[in-house]
This record gives structure tokens, sequence and C-alpha cells, in this order.
């Protein structure tokens, strides 16, 4: 898997997503890959701490059932280890949204979601 990725500005970008459900993953993959973006892929909490030790990403994608945990409650974790990184939020509960929000998401959206939004959102935060 390729780590980095060029975006318009030239500069390149790394992406991680963190997601334990494997269709979800390759549905994303493919929406990214429109995009000519490649993330990286962790399944649990624990991995995504472990790549942040190590790699410093332009954006997180992250799911919010997780087999080790919530991601609602490891956004205030990121966001104060690595306050310049992005988060996207995806879920399939909208309960989530005021806490995501409210612990620093950057963009929040329930599954399935609208891929015209979501694109603008991949753009917005990675400029």
């Amino acid at each position: 898997m390729a780590s980095a990725v060029k975006v318009k500005t030239g500069l390149t970008k790394e992406i991680l997503v963190v997601e334990d459900e494997g269709e979800i993953a390759l549905v994303l993959d493919m929406v990214l890959s429109d995009k000519k973006l490649h993330p990286d892929y962790v399944n649990t909490l624990l991995a995504a701490e472990e790549y942040l030790a190590k790699h410093k990403p332009s954006l997180i994608i992250l799911d919010n059932q997780l087999p080790d945990g919530f991601g609602v409650d490891f956004i205030s974790y990121i966001k104060k280890k690595h306050p310049s990184i992005k988060i996207i939020m995806i879920t399939g509960f909208a309960t989530a949204r005021d806490v995501a929000m409210a612990n620093g998401a950057d963009a929040f959206f329930e599954k399935p979601f609208p891929l015209d939004a979501f694109y603008e959102a991949v753009d917005r935060l990675l400029a």
C-alpha cells in the first residue's frame, strides 16, 4: 500500500483509514482511488495509535465502532497529540455526530454517505 499521495498543491500528503469492516474499507479504497488517493489502512484504535507513532498523516478517516473502542473517544487523543491532523468521522450512527464534532472532528458522515459531499470534504481538508 502506498502511504503518500500527491494532491493538487504538489505536496505529498498521507491519509490513514481506521475501519474494521473489510467491505467498507474496500468501498473507501475505490472511492479514494477515483481521487488518485491511496491511503494506509488499520482496523483498530491500537493499530492507529502505533501508526501515528511513526507517521504523520494529513487526514484520518475514522470509523466509530471498532473492536477496541469508539472512534469518537479517539478523536480527542488525536487532536491533543497531533493537532494539525484533520479527521473525517464515518459511522452508521447519526447519534455520534454531536460527540464527534465536540471532540474535534473536522467532518462527519453517516453511512451510507453522498460521494459528492465526501469528495468535497476530502479536498477541503487536504488543501
